[in-house]
């Protein structure tokens, strides 16, 4: 039997301030069939940002199914292999510039930014972490707040980038930058950013029913991640004058709570952009495009897209070519 090759592209408009890379337009994330048992394979989305023509932007699909004796089928492996896996159009530009900041974030943290309070960072850090025991002293409301929901911006930013954030060009796993961004923040998702070429792989559907997936296309997960970060802001808005100037004394003092903020505001920022690309690959830009602006809302606004987004597994199957043919 014939394979169904299901091609959809369609332009969006470029959003600028969200732009990582320039990728190519062939990007998508799709599905393959398992041989045993059969499986209806799924349809490829587009997670890429496309060229515009004039003012118009262009959105279309077809369901062919290829000969491998079509010119037109070997028009199109021809071209596929030429642009390899997702193209070789990967915007080295960008991926200097990040690469730069990077390296000029790791240099501020280690020589410019304050430090004058040591021995009180090592304390703050034991008292947060529970290893200190009930001395009296009153932790500041705002930095408890900024630690806990630092420990659930990787959980959201591991829902964005498994599996539409994955990088097929050059087989650059993101698991490893999101377990060590478990305790690094964004400068250890940096260097991720550098090396990420689209498309991501296939994803067989098998795989949506097994951890890690599974768990993180959960709208259960995704609900426990907003209650709980919309909890951790409430309490921080809730804190007192006092605590806010006494938190902003903190950072201008303390390393560990200078870089820990500089960390929160580069995932808020960084955010939006995985949001669109997610968005593209699930082919929900058109119903899901108002959660763009939104996604600006430090945490909330991407916590909120996770909740409402579709799930891969939702996706509409192909067409077999028997139903292809009837139509």
């Amino acid at each position: 039997m014939l394979a169904t090759t299901t091609l959809i592209s369609c332009n969006f408009s470029a959003l600028p301030f969200l732009s990582l890379k320039t990728r190519n337009p062939n990007s998508r994330i799709s599905f393959i069939r398992t041989p045993n048992p059969p499986i209806l394979s799924k349809p490829k989305h587009p997670i890429s940002t496309f060229q515009k023509r004039g003012g118009l932007q262009i959105c279309q699909s077809s369901f062919n199914t290829q000969n491998p004796e079509d010119p037109a089928a070997e028009k199109g492996a021809k071209l596929e292999s030429e642009n390899g896996d997702g193209g070789d159009g990967g915007d080295w530009t960008t991926s200097a510039l990040l690469f730069v900041l990077w390296v000029g974030l790791i240099y501020y943290v280690f020589n410019l930014t304050p430090d004058q309070t040591p021995s009180r960072d090592v304390y703050f850090l034991k008292k947060l972490l529970n290893l200190k025991g009930d001395d009296g002293f009153r932790m500041n409301d705002v930095l408890v707040s900024l630690w806990y929901i630092m420990g659930l911006w990787p959980l959201v930013y591991s829902m964005l980038l498994l599996p539409t954030g994955r990088s097929s060009k050059g087989k650059v796993p993101v698991w490893p930058f999101l377990t060590f961004s478990f305790f690094g923040g964004v400068y250890a998702l940096l260097p991720y950013f550098v090396l990420w070429r689209p498309p991501p792989p296939p994803v067989e559907e098998t795989e949506l029913r097994r951890w890690p997936l599974n768990f993180l296309e959960s709208k259960i997960t995704a609900g426990i991640s907003l209650a709980a970060g919309l909890g951790i802001i409430i309490y921080a808005g809730l804190a007192s004058g006092d605590d806010w100037k006494e938190f902003y004394q903190y950072y201008r003092e303390s390393k560990f709570i200078h870089i820990t903020s500089l960390d929160f505001t580069l995932l808020s920022a960084f955010a939006p952009f995985w949001v669109y690309n997610d968005m593209t690959a699930r082919k929900w830009y058109d119903k899901g495009s108002w959660l763009l602006p939104l996604s600006l809302v430090p945490f909330l606004g991407p916590a909120l897209y996770l909740l409402l987004r579709p799930s891969l597994s939702a996706m509409p199957v192909s067409l077999s070519p028997s139903s292809s043919e009837q139509k």
